[in-house]
């Protein structure tokens, strides 16, 4: 006859499965962190090697592109030791769609190459291609966060994605001012793109603080401080004021360049300790599950343990996070199914915490999408007019997306 105690030990072997498939999930998403830096570095030389119509950076850009292949072929391998069959229902939906966006994209980046070797390209063609194929990767890392069943691995894969789009947002910066340094003229268009980028930066950069260790955000800190910013700040001033028309200096295009490349490379070692966290957090807690399973198991084969009959009614609810399972065999079945039992509730409330992050993002990306489609914005001043609603209003910026939502079937279109 089956007692409670079989089903607990049930119960300890799918969190043990699940924890199994999160670790392959968490390698997944290390090594895309991996490609997306690849790609970021690929696509600022790519606008260095079309602004300059092919004069400049073309011995770098081919070997990057070497380079990047290696990481590709080390994304696709991880991804084809996934089992389709670990997830089921709506979580694995999304990822593998996710998935399989990203392995098109992948698939048509050798033509994507071959159009800016031939210099058939534009520096913002080039960008929007190569922005589209990161956005595909950033959306697997996002869903993995989504995915995660453990509330400490779901915050730092929520601190993760985060920074990763904040490193996004500065490779499309990088990738920019190189454009405009290099064709050699400030263009007014690209000013205000920069200054969304840079808002941008600081939006995901603050989530991320939010979400990670302290370790890891006084790492980051640690990396912004210094020269390195301040000369950063001196070209972007250049950049965003130099009036439109105006000649800028073509050789500041490698100085900016490697400006941005030595900021962008600060970030991946943070993303790479995130990486290691990540890790270091799914081996022990499976390890931890797997012991305590063992030790449930000995309970089943050891002389039954007497109990209250009424203790269940007798005793209160935990009132506090006990501690994970472990070798005290001694303590009554009563006891330990309680323990479960709060050990779940907590992680569900954990869990919904980080899932909150991931839920506002994605609402407020539906109503800037709702904005521009109906009133025919740019990007960055769909989400100007939200943030200027939210200050307007004194409200968060999520409860204008909500509004905003909320308001689909009224909105007006503005004429182009």
């Amino acid at each position: 006859m089956r007692t409670g105690l079989h089903f607990l030990v049930a119960a300890k072997h799918c969190e043990i499965d699940e924890l199994r498939h999160l670790a392959l999930t968490t390698e997944l998403v290390a090594v895309t962190a991996r490609l997306v830096h690849a790609l970021q570095r690929e696509r600022g030389l790519s606008n260095l090697v079309l602004a300059s119509q092919g004069q400049r950076f073309g011995a770098e850009l081919a070997a990057r592109v070497l380079e990047n292949r290696v990481v590709e072929s080390e994304w696709r391998a991880c991804v084809q030791r996934l089992d389709p069959g670990d997830i089921r229902g709506g979580h694995g939906a999304r990822l593998y769609s996710r998935l399989a966006y990203a392995l098109q994209g992948l698939d048509a980046l050798e033509a994507l190459r071959e159009r800016v070797r031939a210099l058939d390209w534009t520096p913002a063609q080039a960008t929007e291609a190569l922005v589209r194929l990161v956005a595909a990767l950033l959306a697997v890392v996002f869903e993995a966060a989504d995915n995660a069943s453990d509330p400490d691995i779901s915050r730092l894969l929520v601190a993760l994605f985060q920074f990763m789009q904040a490193k996004e947002f500065a490779g499309q910066e990088r990738a920019l001012g190189a454009a405009r340094f290099g064709t050699g003229r400030a263009e007014g268009g690209d000013q205000q793109r920069l200054l969304h980028l840079i808002e941008s930066q600081e939006r995901c950069l603050e989530v991320f603080n939010g979400f990670a260790d302290d370790a890891t955000r006084a790492l980051w800190a640690e990396s912004e401080s210094g020269a390195l910013t301040a000369g950063l700040e001196k070209l972007r001033r250049v950049l965003c004021t130099t009036p439109e028309g105006a000649p800028l200096k073509p050789e500041l295009s490698q100085v900016w360049f490697d400006a941005c490349s030595e900021r962008m490379d600060r970030m991946k070692h943070v993303e790479d300790q995130l990486a290691a966290r990540l890790a270091s957090t799914c081996e022990a807690r499976l390890l931890g599950a797997q012991r305590e399973a063992a030790a449930i198991e000995a309970l089943l084969q050891a002389p039954s343990v007497p109990t209250d009959p009424l203790g269940f009614f007798a005793q209160e609810p935990p009132t506090q996070r006990a501690p994970g399972f472990g070798p005290q065999v001694e303590r009554s079945i009563l006891d330990l199914l309680q323990e479960q039992a709060l050990r779940l509730q907590t992680m569900a409330g954990e869990l919904d915490t980080a899932r909150a992050s991931l839920n506002e993002r994605k609402l407020i990306e539906r109503a800037k999408g709702l904005l521009m489609a109906h009133r025919h914005l740019s990007e960055a001043e769909a989400h100007k007019t939200m943030r200027q609603m939210a200050m307007n209003q004194n409200r968060r910026l999520i409860d204008v997306a909500e509004a905003v939502l909320a308001m689909a079937e009224v909105l007006p279109e503005r004429g182009r």
